[in-house]
């Protein structure tokens, strides 16, 4: 009995493997800017409310309409089919990425179906992520072209639904054109107008100068001023989308079907 249920699985495991990858495709990636997931750890610092402070609700705080657990839809909808403020930049204004732990899984998986030649073995991990809802938009880059500003926005995998865990501005306040006196003066207004545009915007910060957070918990929606940048970010988010990647991937991992 326990032969017959050992052959059953293998003929089973082997029968997944030929299914997947014959999702292989036709499909060029070439028009598809795909980077590596950097599968760096999230980093955190302790934030403290300032005495007499209070919490303020950073969730919905946004960024020219940009706002924390929005959906890839959402933005794209916001950005790509209208005419607002910003505009996709020229060239790879959407990122695709493949969590670290399911690449290596897919990389397997080809290889274990005697997939070597690079090439190929790219095109079958892309194919197979693709097919499966592993291959997700992590970016998407934005310009505004009049005044030099850029918006860099960050999405979770699809995991936890593709949604936007951070979103970074910048601007030129904190460039000089020289060395000159006059150059520091026009940099130092130009600075002076941001920071108050800031606080008509979000309030004083109410922890330290420069951050606006929702609790004491780091992992919990947070934002931070810098001369000419601001960063909107849920590090628990993201954090939460790494947890769920890396136990998914370990538990499909496509082993062998060893017998002993």
């Amino acid at each position: 009995m326990i032969k017959k249920l050992l052959l059953l699985i293998s003929i089973c495991v082997t029968a997944f493997n030929i299914s997947s990858i014959r999702a292989e495709d036709d499909t060029s990636f070439d028009d598809f800017a795909i980077v590596d997931d950097s599968g760096e750890d999230v980093e955190t610092e302790s934030v403290s409310l300032n005495s007499d402070a209070d919490v303020v609700d950073v969730q919905h705080f946004d960024i020219a309409g940009i706002m924390l657990g929005m959906s890839y839809d959402e933005v794209n909808n916001l950005f790509f089919n209208g005419s607002g403020l910003y505009a996709p930049r020229k060239k790879n204004s959407v990122i695709y990425t493949i969590n670290k732990d399911w690449k290596y899984n897919l990389d397997y998986e080809c290889r274990q179906n005697k997939i070597y030649v690079p090439e190929k073995l790219e095109k079958c991990i892309y194919s197979l992520a693709r097919n499966r809802g592993l291959l997700y938009v992590s970016e998407i880059h934005l310009e505004r072209q009049f005044t030099g500003e850029t918006i860099d926005i960050y999405f979770t995998s699809n995991a936890t639904d593709n949604l936007v865990w951070k979103v970074v501005y910048n601007n030129d306040v904190n460039d000089m054109d020289g060395e000159s006196e006059k150059f520091a003066n026009q940099r130092e207004k130009k600075i002076l107008a941001f920071w108050q545009g800031v606080l008509d915007k979000y309030g004083t910060p109410n922890s330290d100068e420069d951050k606006w957070i929702s609790s004491e918990n780091a992992y919990d929606p947070m934002m931070q001023a810098y001369y000419g940048q601001l960063i909107l970010s849920d590090k628990g988010l993201n954090a939460t989308d790494s947890a769920n990647n890396i136990q998914s991937a370990r538990e499909n991992f496509q082993a062998k079907p060893y017998a002993f």
